[in-house]
């Protein structure tokens, strides 16, 4: 039996900003209690469990006709994963570290093994995990001793870490554990203290303290603490091991603090203190920093120089300004190699440089039309060998060690699929929408080598569009799930990400903004109009920022599509914006704007806002998802937007909200369960263009 669709209550709050009053009806699904809600799910108010769980009722009957298909969707799904995969060992001294599936295990487990290929565990995680719902490893670190084993663990998706230290032969933790960190610590190369981040009461990561082993976590020692609500703190350390660097930043403005690694009881030392709208990061080798910043107006940003003994930006002096079409994505530094990450064009490339007199330089790029090339960072800096990877939409992932002394490049792994995969069974191409103002919007498409486009393949359209990421042309294993039933799979590369340097993100933030719904829009359009894609057959996919872009273009333009799908949106963008005391406003107003203090910014988030600009009209079929612990982007904004439709929407397209209860924004942890809600969207997409077309599966 169908159950009818929920009919949120209406509690007008009226809201007033720079002259003007608005009403929010919905504002009553936020808890007040909201922190405690992100550690304590079971806290939640009674009236707002009790219409999220009508809601999730309702979604499970108007999807209950695809069991079959989601169950379907799973099993291909998962022959294509290698169960026992393992990763290839990674050496660090005397050992190699590396981590290992059992097969049907949903987490991976951590070895090593010597040189003898003595092999040892060192953590189980799916046998932690077994006791929760939700289990997520933030950071596992061995010490530089090898003798301990750190690690964090969230068990509610809340993205509240606890930090645990065991002895590596006992298994036996030696010291207490430290809650509410995030994610990430840091080993001193003493190999006895530790440095981690705390979150506030906002969840916001503002304090690091220093932690001696074998003394109580009550007399850790507070060595810094960030005032500026707006900067988030984070750990890391250089590729010489040599430092210890504490990272502040928001998105367009850096500081660093250094602690020599060997010296943890030192107090941290500011590198440059922050300028606005200046980022940089550093790395060190011998008596010199490197620094790859956007400094003197570097758009595109430069690698700086400077003694190691003098960090003020002053000093900085010119070591590699990339070409106008080259945009630097970082460095990595060994000790006799530099390694450029730059993205040309859209497209990655590796440049291997050596620090001998005869500076030589070797380029790493291929021939596919669209890829992606990744640094994968090892422990050891004192080597010739880097560790790469390559990948496309028809290629699965590749793994290389290339030889930075002779330029020799060995294959150390290919991603299996058990089930087999030709990639000449499939086309990838990129192709250009062109924009009134002339810029040119890169479209990356996957689709099988027989389908023809005579403008009747149905299509998935994803994007993103914002924080100056960029979306990878990477290989995914889900998505030939549709792409082998008949679909284009494509992605919109537009702006708002980086894919064509750092102005193609600015021209799609603040004030510019709504180029990525417009973009994204012609993306489609194009689509159309080169035959590629039907036009009453269109699917749009967004998580996140990516949920925002889908919930502005279904209200620009609801014709164009046939359905979407919205993960976690951040769709309540002006109230969010407007709440200081939400975890990710103050750091994210260089994102978006200040419509507290900005009457510019009110205006123009209200001009897009997806939450604000719900109209009557139709819709396409909409299925949103959303975690109840989630920090990033809080439950209420899906539940809100959801219920707004509800209200407004005309005609019979379908409306459903999913809200995980046990996890936060990255939906379930097991590798298993988070490919069943992959499984669950793509059978919303294919029930909701069935209706136009019946889509078989090749296998």
């Amino acid at each position: 039996m169908k159950i009818p669709a929920p009919v949120a209550k209406k509690i007008p709050l009226e809201i007033t900003q720079h002259n003007e009053t608005r009403s929010d009806e919905y504002a009553w699904l936020r808890d007040p209690q909201w922190q405690t809600v992100m550690q304590s799910p079971e806290t939640l108010d009674t009236h707002i469990r009790q219409h999220l769980d009508a809601e999730n009722a309702h979604t499970d009957t108007r999807m209950q006709d695809t069991q079959e298909l989601q169950e379907q969707l799973f099993e291909e799904m998962k022959s294509r994963i290698k169960e026992d995969d393992s990763s290839i060992p990674c050496r660090d001294g005397d050992y190699y570290y590396y981590d290992r599936y059992d097969k049907g295990a949903q987490h991976p487990c951590y070895y090593r093994h010597d040189q003898d290929q003595q092999e040892q565990l060192l953590l189980n995680i799916d046998e932690l995990a077994s006791h929760f719902d939700y289990f997520d490893i933030g950071d596992c670190e061995h010490s530089p001793n090898h003798r301990f084993l750190a690690y964090s663990v969230d068990t509610k998706g809340s993205e509240f870490y606890t930090l645990h230290v065991i002895d590596i032969e006992t298994q036996q933790a030696i010291t207490q554990p430290i809650e509410h960190i995030q994610g990430n610590f840091v080993w001193a190369m003493d190999s006895k203290t530790l440095f981690y981040t705390t979150l506030d009461e906002n969840h916001r990561p503002d304090k690091v303290f220093r932690h001696t082993l074998g003394t109580a976590t009550d007399d850790d020692a507070l060595i810094y603490q960030e005032a500026d609500a707006s900067f988030f703190v984070g750990l890391e350390r250089t590729e010489s091991n040599r430092f210890i660097l504490i990272n502040v930043h928001n998105h367009t403005t850096s500081e660093i603090h250094i602690i020599n690694a060997y010296q943890p009881q030192q107090s941290p030392i500011c590198f440059q203190p922050r300028i606005a709208d200046v980022e940089y990061s550093i790395s060190d080798r011998e008596q010199t920093w490197y620094i790859n910043t956007n400094k003197d107006g570097a758009k595109n940003f430069k690698i700086m120089s400077a003694d190691l003994q003098a960090t003020s930006s002053d000093d900085w002096q010119d070591y590699y300004c990339p070409e106008a079409q080259s945009l630097l994505r970082g460095i990595q530094l060994f000790q006799n190699y530099m390694v450029r990450l730059e993205r040309v064009m859209g497209l990655p490339k590796l440049t291997v440089i050596s620090f001998d007199v005869s500076q030589t330089e070797e380029i790493i790029s291929f021939d596919e039309p669209a890829y992606e090339l990744d640094i994968e960072e090892g422990f050891e800096f004192d080597t010739e060998n880097l560790r790469f990877s390559y990948t496309s939409m028809t290629t699965p992932t590749q793994v290389y060690d290339l030889n930075m002394r002779t330029q020799q490049r060995q294959l150390l792994k290919q991603q299996q699929l058990p089930c087999g995969h030709q990639p000449d069974d499939y086309i990838t191409q990129r192709i250009f929408a062109q924009a009134q103002d002339g810029s040119r919007i890169p479209i990356s498409l996957l689709y099988k080598k027989d389908l023809e486009l005579n403008g009747e393949a149905p299509c998935l359209l994803y994007g993103y569009g914002s924080y100056g990421a960029t979306m990878p042309a990477s290989f995914s294993t889900t998505r030939l799930s549709l792409v082998n039933r008949g679909f284009v799979y494509a992605i919109a590369h537009i702006r708002g990400g980086m894919e064509l340097g750092y102005d193609w993100y600015t021209q799609g933030k603040l004030e510019h903004k709504k180029n990525t719904f417009e973009d994204f829009i012609l993306a489609a359009q194009t689509l159309i109009d080169n035959n590629i894609a039907a036009p009453n057959n269109i699917a749009i996919h967004g998580g996140s920022a990516g949920g925002m872009l889908i919930g502005a273009v279904i209200n620009m333009r609801p014709d164009l599509f046939n359905c979407a799908v919205a993960d976690v949106p951040f769709v309540d963008v002006l109230n969010t914006m407007s709440d200081d005391s939400l975890p990710l406003t103050p750091p994210e107003w260089p994102e978006w704007g200040n419509p507290i203090e900005d009457q510019h910014a009110y205006h123009t988030i209200k001009s897009y806002s997806p939450y604000d600009n719900v109209v009557s009209q139709a819709y396409p079929h909409l299925l949103v998802t959303a975690g109840l612990t989630d920090p990033r982007v809080t439950y209420w904004e899906p539940a809100k937007w959801v219920a707004r439709l509800r209200q407004h929407k005309l005609g019979n397209s379908e409306l459903c909200l999913k809200t995980y209860m046990d996890a936060g924004h990255a939906g379930a942890s097991g590798r298993y369960d988070s490919l069943k809600e992959i499984a669950f969207i793509y059978a919303f997409i294919l029930q909701t263009c069935s209706e136009n077309h019946a889509y078989e599966y090749e296998d």
